[in-house]
């Protein structure tokens, strides 16, 4: 049965990789069919701002509100990321029934909610609302490319601009939406889906006759004298004095099929980047794998062909380095309680991020399915607390450490308390700024509860099965007396290969990583799990390669303390991460608010920390596996 699972994820992710995906419906989500004349619910999420970062609630500013708001129920994962999806006073959608000059409401703005507005447009604010599952999308035409458009998430609560001949800057407000729902059409049943949900916003000073009531009829928008609103029309100022918000809604049939709806969302122009950067992480992995065959061709090939031709005595003096030292190499490091809680964390790390990326490979963690991504994750890190448990518990175990319960007890709780430590101070920043992005109370006790109630009990079950198991035999004896090091070339000095080897994985990611930037900087969707598995895959080879050659040239010159530096050698990439992601903030994004770009750098510091602790392990575990391979072949007299 084995066999054939594995047949089964090998075929799946050639489908996946080299089949166009247009053809299978993502699982969990339903199409939902519409007869002509249904209503349709429209909903608005939170607005949102590249500039400032926070997410704030739809109701928070001053629009036309329904009688009652109700809260869609959100997973953890929309929770996280600040979305509060509520009901819109956007009423009069009715399936295939075009209907133009529907008015909202009318607002009489105060100071402060004149202001308010003013903040959201300085900082441009963008509303997003949701139709049927699809967001809510502005197209925007291409000036370089033909018939090419782009489609923006959300409209902008307002712009900035000046009258011709004033030199005064005034606001103005988006108070007219021309909504248009495409939609497909089954020719047997006469029912449609919905498959596209668009807007283009207008600034209009709506004007009428008389006194304002609920039949007033407008003069600048009438659905009677077939009169639309045009870009031509003098916008609203945002001032203490009323505005009026109307919207039309346009039916519009389309080809798009339902299950290819989110391909216009997903429309990437720039594949040929992505093959660039696989093509040049191969070429990375290839010179790096050459070296790793060379090394072992020469030291297990000569070793097996008992030395007999040894040509000259300075060749056999390097040869012999790294079996001088086979006395001390399985000597436990200093602090290796410590490298234990450091390399269960990243097994547990690694096998969330494997299991992610298969999942969102097979499709379960597609755009539509808002937060799905998050909440996978958080809940694969509790479930994979076992893997944490056993590997830490197996390692102290060779190094003869007794005291099993704690190290558990710190492999439970060290990453994750300084990961929330951080995540509690950034989530008390953005709750002083009454930001919808701040995760409430009930939400915090809840990841709490996860973290106790199920992961520290899954590491402790791990680490008492991997205690229980008997540990493997060092191939060497360890000496009674530490031999001493050698003086040590200034090239293989501890600090400069350490940090030498954290270019090359880092080099072999970064371009995949500009992307996953700007996908959660610049809110771009991000969905190619495709090139992000190859990646990793990459990433994975490029960190047990690297740390593998400086962990021979080490030995070679007589240094036998490899736990630690192997450890640190791949993962030192997490330093260049975070310098990038500094260099990102300055170059690409425009935020100014300290507050924000406080979260941008306490975001990303947890990133580069959970990137150090996987990549790490990734290396320590490729040295340990060579040092026992290379070590059993050799005969010690």
């Amino acid at each position: 049965g084995r066999c054939f699972h594995v047949a089964w994820i090998f075929f799946s992710l050639f489908y996946l990789f080299f089949l166009p995906s247009h053809c299978f419906y993502l699982p969990g989500v339903a199409p939902e069919d519409f007869k002509t004349g249904d209503p349709l619910l429209v909903k608005v999420n939170k607005i949102t701002s590249t500039k400032t970062q926070l997410p704030y609630s739809y109701y928070s500013l001053p629009y036309c509100q329904p009688d009652h708001i109700v809260d869609s129920a959100e997973n953890l994962g929309e929770v996280l990321r600040g979305d509060r999806i509520e009901n819109s006073p956007y009423t009069v959608f009715i399936m295939r029934e075009s209907r133009m000059c529907n008015v909202v409401c009318r607002k009489v703005l105060d100071k402060k909610a004149a202001k308010a507005f003013k903040e959201k447009i300085d900082d441009e604010y963008r509303v997003n609302m949701i139709l049927d599952n699809l967001p809510l999308v502005v197209p925007i035409r291409r000036p370089d490319v033909e018939n090419a458009v782009v489609y923006q998430h959300g409209f902008h609560v307002g712009l900035k601009g000046k009258y011709s001949g004033s030199k005064e800057e005034k606001h103005f407000i988006n108070n007219h939406l021309a909504f248009t729902v495409k939609f497909h059409k089954d020719p047997l049943t006469e029912t449609a889906r919905i498959v596209g949900f668009e807007v283009k916003p207008f600034s209009v000073k709506h004007e009428y006759e008389g006194e304002w009531n609920t039949k007033t009829r407008l003069m600048t928008c009438d659905p009677h004298a077939k009169r639309a609103v045009t870009s031509s029309e003098s916008p609203q100022e945002v001032e203490e004095k009323e505005i009026i918000f109307t919207y039309d809604v346009e039916f519009q049939e389309s080809d798009i099929k339902w299950a290819s709806r989110w391909d216009t969302y997903l429309l990437m122009a720039d594949d040929q980047i992505h093959w660039f950067s696989i093509v040049n992480s191969l070429m990375i992995v290839l010179f790096l794998s050459a070296m790793v065959a060379m090394i072992m061709l020469r030291t297990l090939y000569r070793d097996i062909s008992k030395y007999n031709q040894l040509e000259t005595q300075e060749e056999a003096q390097e040869e012999t380095g790294w079996k001088l030292v086979h006395g001390d190499v399985f000597r436990p490091p200093t602090n290796f309680d410590l490298l234990c809680v450091y390399v269960g964390t990243g097994v547990q790390f690694f096998g969330m991020i494997l299991v992610t990326m298969i999942f969102a490979l097979l499709g379960f963690l597609s755009p539509s399915n808002r937060g799905g991504l998050m909440t996978a994750m958080l809940l694969l890190w509790v479930f994979m607390g076992l893997f944490a448990g056993y590997s830490s518990a197996r390692l102290y175990k060779m190094f003869k450490g007794a005291n099993w319960k704690s190290i558990t007890l710190k492999t439970a709780i060290k990453f994750p308390a300084t990961v929330f430590a951080i995540f509690f101070v950034l989530n008390a920043l953005i709750w002083g700024q009454k930001s919808s992005g701040a995760v409430p109370f009930g939400t915090m006790f809840a990841l709490v509860l996860l973290w106790f109630g199920i992961s520290v009990p899954l590491v402790f079950v791990g680490s008492y099965i991997g205690f229980k198991k008997p540990v493997k035999e060092d191939p060497v004896k360890t000496n009674k007396i530490p031999r001493q090091v050698p003086d040590q070339p200034w090239y293989l000095h501890p600090a400069f290969s350490i940090l030498i080897g954290g270019i090359l994985p880092f080099g072999a990611v970064f371009i995949e990583l500009f992307f996953i930037l700007t996908s959660i900087w610049l809110h771009q969707f991000y969905y190619i799990f495709g090139f992000l598995f190859i990646v990793f895959i990459i990433l994975v080879v490029t960190c047990a390669e690297i740390t593998v050659v400086l962990c021979y040239f080490q030995l070679c010159s007589e240094d036998y303390q490899w736990w630690w530096r192997s450890y640190l050698t791949s993962g030192s990439s997490a330093l260049y991460l975070f310098l990038y992601a500094a260099f990102y903030f300055f170059t690409k994004l425009e935020i100014t608010k300290l507050v924000s770009g406080m979260l941008y750098f306490g975001y990303m510091l947890i990133v580069s920390y959970a990137f150090f602790v996987l990549t790490g392990t990734i290396g320590f575990y490729a040295c340990f596996w060579f040092t026992r391979l290379i070590y059993s072949s050799v005969k010690i007299d």
